[in-house]
């Protein structure tokens, strides 16, 4: 049985502009301001807690009984936010 022909691998490396992820259209990605994981994470909480607090006692709030099946919007409308901003956080 013959024997393949053996070739030469240059080794690879990868161009500058391929490295560097915080280039994205041309621009430079800036790290997150400190206040961003802080609202972040206070949406993701509000929502939550907006939920649990539904479910909880939603006939002793007079707003929230008033409501009734659009308090799970409004508790996923703040999560939706905070998953939102947790998907941009650099």
């Amino acid at each position: 049985m013959p024997k393949s022909k053996v070739r030469k691998k240059t080794p690879y490396a990868p161009s500058p502009a391929a490295t560097s992820s915080t280039a994205v259209g041309g621009k430079a990605l800036r790290p997150s301001p400190a206040w961003y994981p802080i609202v972040m994470a206070a949406f993701l909480v509000i929502g939550l807690a907006y939920i649990v607090v539904y479910y909880m006692a939603a006939q002793s709030i007079p707003f929230m009984n008033s409501l009734g099946s659009w308090n799970f919007a409004v508790g996923f409308g703040f999560l939706v936010v905070g998953l939102g901003m947790a998907v941009r956080w650099r």
